[in-house]
């Protein structure tokens, strides 16, 4: 099975940027659809973006459209998430998660099976 190692976070002034990378082994990366999820303090896991196999298809939560990208280098075996107009709401533990299918309860946490520890991003105002 794979393993997902997330990295890339920080603390970041409202406005600016980050770049979050996920890290897979055990398997290899292309493999798996992966998704990115946010948690924040007292609040549920939260759906963020997520990506096909070959990087052809993402889609976006309406919350980080037009400030979020995700994308993937297969030959590194590694998921980004490109993160840009940051705002202090964007503030949480970032996740990255994948599974082996496209398609359905995209923005589920339970459709994703596999998970990483997170990395914590802070937004400051």
């Amino acid at each position: 099975q794979v393993q997902l190692v997330e990295s890339g976070g920080g603390l970041v002034q409202a406005g600016g940027s980050l770049r979050l990378s996920c890290a897979a082994s055990g398997r290899a990366v292309s493999n798996y659809v992966v998704g990115w999820f946010r948690q924040a303090p007292g609040k549920e896991r939260e759906f963020c973006a997520t990506i096909s196999w070959s990087g052809d298809n993402t889609k976006y939560a309406d919350a980080v459209k037009g400030r979020f990208t995700i994308s993937r280098d297969n030959t590194k075996n590694t998921v980004y998430l490109q993160m840009s107009s940051l705002k202090p709401e964007d503030t949480a533990v970032y996740y990255c998660a994948a599974r082996t299918f496209w398609g359905g309860n995209y923005d589920g946490v339970a459709a994703y099976g596999y998970w990483g520890q997170g990395t914590q991003v802070t937004v400051s105002s």
